[in-house]
């Protein structure tokens, strides 16, 4: 659990259960989201970083090789999130847009410089992924899957887990997420002071 998660005198992350931090961020154009608005239907976060290596892997040859698209059209809100401060990896509107358009992302990237919807969300690396249920809840909090290499390999002798599927497919057969968190993999999110 990241319950006890501090962030350099910033308030606790929110624990998964909990109703998730409500905010107001702007995309790449200018348009601003606003997660309380959204309520009624299930959201993923997924924490962007375009200079990040593993988020290139996930992105071109791991598991979030069109899992938006998969999700979305089955009617889930799907938003990248990038909480890299001025002058940190990854930061900019144009490397965004740069990264999105190689990616094939069909969903807003959100732009998060002040790093405070990040803390309080407790997402340390990129790519980190939260789930966020009809009634406003974090039911997920952790990695895309349990390849930690960002490629899709299972792990040695294992069987490779996409743990944002399994969770939208637990909420959709109405039944508890199995896994409610797991540790966060890639790079650390590119926080300011």
């Amino acid at each position: 659990m990241l319950a006890g998660l501090l962030f350099a005198g910033h308030a606790l992350a929110t624990e998964v259960g909990q109703a998730a931090p409500d905010f107001s961020l702007e995309d790449l154009g200018g348009k601003v989201v606003k997660l309380s608005d959204l309520r009624g239907r299930v959201v993923v976060l997924e924490w962007f970083n375009p200079g990040c290596p593993f988020v290139r892997a996930s992105h071109t040859r791991g598991t979030l090789v069109g899992e938006a698209t998969r999700q979305i059209s089955k009617g889930v809100l799907w938003f990248a999130v990038n909480s890299a401060a001025p002058g940190k990896q990854g930061f900019g509107v144009d490397a965004n847009r740069a990264a999105a358009r190689e990616y094939h992302m069909n969903y807003p990237v959100l732009l998060d410089e002040s790093g405070a919807v990040g803390k309080a969300f407790g997402a340390t690396n990129t790519p980190g992924m939260f789930v966020i249920d009809r009634e406003g809840r974090l039911v997920y909090r952790g990695a895309i899957d349990n390849s930690p290499d960002g490629e899709r390999d299972a792990p040695e002798g294992g069987v490779l887990v996409d743990y944002v599927a399994s969770a939208l497919e637990d909420l959709a057969a109405g039944r508890p997420v199995r896994y409610s968190e797991t540790p966060q993999y890639g790079c650390s999110v590119k926080y300011g002071p």
